[in-house]
């Protein structure tokens, strides 16, 4: 379905054309004085050197053709040359209707649908999501969902941390606690146990502990002898991981596979999933041939006695430094296994873009990653690579955001902090407003879901690269720009549309032409749906989803504070305000499923 703008520039071009100028030139915009009109087309100003007229005759000519169209309510022609448009209700009423008759609200499908491989998730194992995780999950969750929604198909892939210095720390931590394992008997030919010698709880203690040990210092602020050598064992440890050492793959598998359960049951609270869940040491067996090729290539060479590429590009502004493709002691590293995950997505996936998001502060290392992959010859040309660098979660002194004690949220816990408060505010509301309260199940579940709403909105109507103050009380707030304010607007909308269905009142079969300039507003935010869409899709901008969100709720309560539903005597009017309402219901639902959240029916 072409986008509503798209048609008023069509028939704005027309007249143009009739009278005598080029039809390029009737292209109309949102008005940025709606004051003064609804739409705007400044076409005259930019044809009157061409021409060699006044911009104003020029207006005034494309007006008179448009006078005789049905399209426009209003059309007038102000100095020094603009026309001000206001569309006809019946023309915006037949547009929303054969937009709310159509799949997707009118999202038409691509010509060419491409493939996109998102990689959004970036956990490292052994270790619980935290709020800095928050971010990157939420974003390439509400990316993916917009691509699938445009009509491409999308690949989330979480991307594990599971094979650098962190696993060497790790099995170096273990072998001290249990050094009389089978994991650690280099004698050992039989089958390793297949429970772990370690509890969920017992692992994620163990890697904070170990980075602790090869960190610690002296009062000079210099490593001390113990930690020079716990560091040197787990370096040691890390490469004979990944160069296969039995015992340590076999511990490696046990770390994954007690830690994945736990990763995608907090992902689950978040609403979010991935089609892969594949990590670093997935792709550790393409590494040995895809660095001989870099070699016999002659892109990848020794410097330093380390493997690397140089990525440098005439017309750099600054020095970038090379890739390291293997560190001076022969093991790989993050920027290995990337390219090797490139690699492995071109063979199996053959996608057309591949995004990745996470930290901001990554930017040179995926710079590095992409040149190096497409010298190299690993990245088709015709392959997109994007990188999406998230601002931070800052506390209210503007730093990273962190607990009282100091340390970084655990993301369960910051989950359940807001759940609670969302529940103890509803058990308040109904006390205060005398109402019969909700039974215990239905109010967890409604303070789950609200509570989610607050965390992702409250994330998602920022621009993703733009860091944001973490406030709870601002975006568990039932007022202003928040996620429960949508929700308590769409939870108005069901309540209205459940109380006239218990009457016996139906909406109307087709929505009716606008009465007054509330109704008008609603049928004007609708019409701005699929440009919506399209921007929010080619963009990467969750946040044009949630602004449409806010402007069609502040519409939708302006229209509820100035309009008699229920009480309204004229039943054909009654009828025709519930069909409006249940479509604004239907189109703000389809938008709080593209960020990630969902509604309930009561709050």
């Amino acid at each position: 379905m072409k986008q509503f703008l798209d048609q008023l520039s069509e028939v704005t071009g027309a007249a143009f054309e009739k009278a005598g100028f080029d039809a390029a030139l009737g292209k109309v915009g949102v008005s940025n004085r709606p004051d003064l009109c609804e739409y705007q087309c400044n076409g005259a100003m930019a044809g009157a050197k061409k021409y060699g007229k006044k911009p104003i005759d020029i207006a005034n000519a494309v007006a008179e053709e448009l006078k005789a169209s049905d399209t426009f309510s209003s059309v007038e022609a102000v100095m020094p040359g603009f026309l001000n448009l206001n569309v006809s209700e019946k023309y915006l009423a037949e547009f929303v209707r054969a937009q709310m008759a159509a799949e997707r609200f009118g999202v038409d499908a691509p010509e060419n649908p491409r493939t996109i491989v998102i990689d959004y998730g970036g956990p490292n194992i052994a270790k619980p999501l935290h709020v800095g995780h928050l971010r990157p999950a939420i974003i390439g969750e509400s990316i993916k969902r917009i691509a699938r929604y445009a009509g491409h198909k999308v690949i989330g892939d979480v991307h594990l941390g599971d094979w650098g210095m962190p696993m060497g720390l790790i099995i170096t931590e273990i072998k001290e606690r249990k050094p009389e394992l089978p994991y650690f008997d280099e004698n050992f030919d039989g089958e390793y146990p297949k429970e772990p010698p370690f509890t969920l709880a017992e692992l994620e203690e163990i890697y904070p502990t170990a980075s602790s040990k090869s960190k610690e210092k002296n009062e000079a602020g210099e490593l001390t002898e113990q930690a020079k050598d716990y560091h040197a064992r787990a370096l040691e440890n890390t490469r004979l991981m990944q160069e296969g050492l039995r015992g340590y793959r076999a511990l490696l598998k046990q770390i994954v596979d007690i830690s994945i359960p736990d990763l995608k049951e907090n992902y689950r609270k978040l609403n979010v999933d991935f089609d892969l869940w594949m990590g670093e040491s997935d792709v550790n067996d393409l590494i040995p041939a895809m660095v001989e090729d870099m070699k016999a290539k002659g892109h990848a060479v020794i410097s330093e006695g380390a493997l690397v590429v140089d990525i440098r590009e005439e017309g750099d502004k600054k020095e970038l430094p090379p890739c390291i493709i293997l560190k001076s002691d022969g093991s790989a590293n993050y920027q290995t296994t990337d390219i090797a995950t490139i690699l492995w997505r071109e063979r199996e996936l053959s996608p057309d873009h591949i995004i990745y998001i996470t930290d901001k502060r990554q930017e040179l290392h995926f710079t590095q990653v992409f040149r190096a992959a497409r010298k190299c010859g690993i990245a088709k040309e015709s392959t997109g690579l994007e990188f999406i660098g998230n601002g931070t979660i800052n506390g209210a002194d503007g730093h990273p955001f962190k607990t009282r004690d100091g340390g970084v949220p655990r993301l369960q816990y910051l989950i359940r902090d807001i759940e609670d408060r969302m529940y103890n505010r509803i058990r308040e509301n109904e006390q205060a407003k005398g109402e019969t309260p909700l039974p215990e199940e239905e109010a967890k579940e409604t303070a789950r879901m609200t509570a989610l709403a607050a965390l992702k909105y409250g994330d998602l109507s920022n621009q993703a690269s733009k860091d944001y103050i973490f406030d709870v009380e601002r975006f568990t707030a039932s007022e202003g720009d928040t996620g429960p304010y949508l929700l308590y607007t769409m939870a108005r909308i069901s309540s209205i549309l459940r109380k006239a269905k218990e009457a016996g009142i139906a909406p109307a079969a087709e929505l009716p032409l606008p009465g007054n300039a509330a109704q008008k507003a609603l049928y004007m935010d609708m019409t701005a749906f699929v440009r919506m869409i399209a921007e929010a899709c080619s963009e990467r901008a969750p946040h044009k989803v949630c602004a449409f969100l806010y402007q069609m709720a502040n519409d939708m309560n302006s229209f509820y504070h100035e309009t008699r539903i229920l009480a309204e005597e004229d039943k054909q009017k009654q009828a025709g305000y519930l069909a409006l309402i249940a479509a604004v219901h239907a189109m703000m639902s389809e938008c709080i499923g593209l960020l990630g959240f969902e509604a309930p029916e009561k709050m």
